[in-house]
């Protein structure tokens, strides 16, 4: 097959690393690969893995943005060079271009949903579901058939996949050279890895280290990542008193850098389609917290590989991080069983085998 993937750029994030590792394992099964967007830091690496880069000017948040149409004209050329077989939309405008794209071309198109939409006008009025919509998760699955009234026979459910050979149990000595490299200092490390917007529910972590910090004053908290919030949160940490212990360190290209600095990881999202940098802690064997919602529930089996604990719950946050730093063999445990987890259950190849079955579905379906 020759399947061209589009997502408006390549820059450090969930979606990009989910087409990374989607696009490359495609690649390795032996079908010819395209990614068209704007551009972004990660381009080298969808080369390096032998996926070919097509520019267009399809940096945008407006699904009727003037660049949607150009970048239409651009990708039909490339479709009828390249005989493109399939396309695969990774965002909403990209959704809306691959509508346009098969409205000229006759090409099917299918998109992932990674997490939750608005409702907006727009979406309701123009839908460009595809022919099947792949949810990353059970919960957005029934988002998509309750707010959006999609047919549950259009979607399938594909969890992202991990690649395990990218993410290794660091050892003590490499962990302190990875603290010492994120400006921490040797105390226990909680991490966070997520954009820096509300539903990541990175203020209630925030307001769980006072807590914390109050019983093991060496502990320290290692926020990573980029967005809106970041002033306002900066400005949580000042008013708490905990600058000496909370650091904020921007968007890193490879998360093994982050999170071997960590000795425990929380996601207390309030909403998560699944949690792609909580699925990399788990594969790196660290201990794991997560709120009790959307995705994450399907990754962490409470008491078994991680902690679950209520969204918002600011006491209950602060006493999951304490059982775990100060039940540091429990934590191992649950780190090991994370480990397996994901091996078990999100590896790559299983990603990259269903998701190449809604290909062929859709090129054998008839018209």
């Amino acid at each position: 097959m020759n399947i061209l993937y589009l997502t408006n750029h390549l820059n450090i994030g969930g979606i990009t690393s989910y087409a990374l590792t989607l696009a490359g394992g495609i690649k390795k099964r032996g079908h010819n690969v395209y990614i068209a967007s704007s551009g972004g830091e990660l381009v080298s690496r969808f080369i390096t893995a032998g996926v070919e880069y097509i520019p267009i000017p399809i940096k945008t948040k407006s699904e009727i943005s003037y660049k949607v149409f150009i970048s239409k004209f651009k990708l039909l050329k490339i479709i009828k060079d390249k005989n493109i077989d399939i396309i695969h939309a990774n965002t909403r405008v990209t959704q809306v271009l691959s509508f346009l794209l098969r409205r000229s071309s006759g090409k099917p198109y299918i998109w992932t949903c990674h997490g939750f939409f608005k409702k907006r006008f727009f979406r309701k009025a123009f839908p460009c579901w595809g022919n099947k919509a792949i949810a990353i998760s059970e919960s957005v699955k029934e988002h998509l058939i309750k707010d959006f009234a999609l047919s549950e026979k259009d979607i399938r459910v594909i969890h992202n996949g991990i690649d395990l050979s990218k993410f290794q149990i660091p050892n003590s000595k490499f962990q302190m050279q990875a603290k010492r490299r994120m400006g921490l200092g040797e105390g226990p490390a909680i991490g966070i890895i997520a954009r820096l917007s509300e539903e990541k529910g990175h203020a209630y972590l925030i307001k769980a280290m006072q807590e914390v910090i109050a019983r093991a004053p060496d502990a320290q908290l290692l926020i990573v990542g980029e967005g809106r919030m970041g002033k306002e949160l900066a400005g949580l940490v000042k008013e708490t008193g905990l600058e000496k212990n909370i650091f904020f360190v921007p968007a890193v290209m490879d998360s093994q850098q982050a999170l071997s600095a960590m000795d425990l990881f929380v996601l207390p999202s309030v909403k998560e389609g699944l949690g792609l940098a909580l699925m990399e802690a788990m594969a790196c064997g660290l201990s794991v917290i997560g709120s009790d919602v959307g995705g994450i529930k399907s990754l962490i089996r409470d008491g078994h590989n991680g902690l679950l604990v209520r969204p918002a719950d600011i006491p209950g946050l602060s006493r999951a991080i304490l059982e775990l730093l100060q039940n540091p063999v429990r934590a191992i445990s649950l780190g090991t069983n994370a480990r397996a987890f994901i091996n078990d259950n999100f590896s790559q190849e299983k990603m990259v085998s269903e998701t190449e079955e809604v290909y062929l579905e859709c090129l054998n379906a008839k018209p």
